[in-house]
């Protein structure tokens, strides 16, 4: 039996709950207002998880063509915007049904065959400072994390309905 003490430190029950830790992890530690981990489904990127959860609801869908994140995984812009209206490509797509996004940041998701499940990513409503970027690599470490769950065979949930 494990001691209580170290129980925060068990391996994750389902990819899931992997997803969720992670999430609120870079919540507290990044900051930035929402944080989501979302999956391509056909032509709209699905939200499977968000933190804070009543901002977004899991299942709600975005047409690909009108994401930040396509402009990330296409190689058209950053991995990170600490102010998105000075990276033309974001802020032409700026507009999001969530409001205006001021900074964006994104990883692309993996899975075992190095096919684009989706992506993690955080958005804030106002501009980051420059020095919001050291994060980054906290930010690509979850993210990797999360696509070698998926390589070990930690299968992630399907995608949700969209919400009524």
């Amino acid at each position: 039996m494990v001691p209580a003490h170290v129980a925060d430190v068990a391996p994750w029950r389902d990819w899931t709950s992997a997803a969720d830790d992670a999430l609120r992890f870079l919540h507290h530690h990044v900051g930035w207002d929402l944080w989501m981990v979302t999956r391509l489904v056909g032509d709209h990127q699905v939200v499977l998880r968000a933190w804070p959860d009543r901002v977004v609801r899991p299942g709600t869908r975005v047409p690909w063509a009108d994401t930040l994140c396509r402009q990330m995984v296409e190689g058209k812009a950053p991995r990170m915007a600490t102010v998105t209206a000075i990276v033309p490509e974001y802020a032409a797509h700026a507009q999001q049904p969530l409001g205006t996004v001021g900074a964006y940041v994104g990883i692309p998701l993996l899975t075992r065959d190095l096919e684009l499940f989706g992506t993690l990513c955080g958005v804030s409503s106002r501009a980051k400072p420059r020095s919001a970027a050291r994060e980054l690599s906290v930010i690509e470490a979850a993210a990797r994390t999360l696509s070698s769950l998926m390589a070990a065979g930690m299968q992630p949930p399907a995608a949700p309905p969209p919400p009524e």
